[in-house]
């Protein structure tokens, strides 16, 4: 019996090729995406700290330069927060044309294998109508020998 061999077997490589990196750019602007708002978030609860001093500062005996330094470093943390809110915007984006692109090279590698499949089912047709030709050949010669 015939070996199946899809003449574009290196192209079905290539696409699967991609469709993997698609995979691990995704997963890498996942993972810096999880990073930005880890440090998002940790920049919140440094803010609600400081917060929080402030508001026990203002209840005690503290100078004002002290509460003003205070104030002025929430400001620092609330431009902080701003700039990582941005930068996690951009992460955002990032995932989802990465999100996009996997989808593209999916489909893409999709078509691809579907047209190695009824590569695949025309050359078992076509395999199994030769088999059974040469069965009918065979039984017919068997027959003209036994018959005399």
């Amino acid at each position: 019996m015939a070996k199946f061999a899809y003449a574009y077997q290196k192209i079905v490589g290539l696409k699967e090729s991609e469709k993997r990196q698609a995979e691990w750019m995704l997963s890498d602007a996942l993972g810096k995406l999880q990073i930005q708002q880890l440090s998002l978030e940790q920049l919140l609860s440094e803010r609600k700290l400081w917060e929080d001093r402030q508001t026990e500062m203002a209840q005690s005996a503290v100078s004002l330069g002290e509460l003003l330094a205070v104030q002025q470093y929430i400001s620092y943390l609330d431009s902080c927060i701003q700039s990582k809110n941005a930068e996690v915007r951009r992460a955002n984006g990032v995932v989802e044309q990465s999100r996009s692109h996997l989808t593209v090279k999916l489909k893409d590698e999709k078509v691809w294998l579907q047209a190695k499949e009824r590569a695949f089912n025309r050359f078992r047709q076509a395999t199994m109508l030769q088999e059974q030709n040469e069965l009918d050949e065979m039984a017919t010669v068997r027959f003209m020998f036994a018959a005399p």
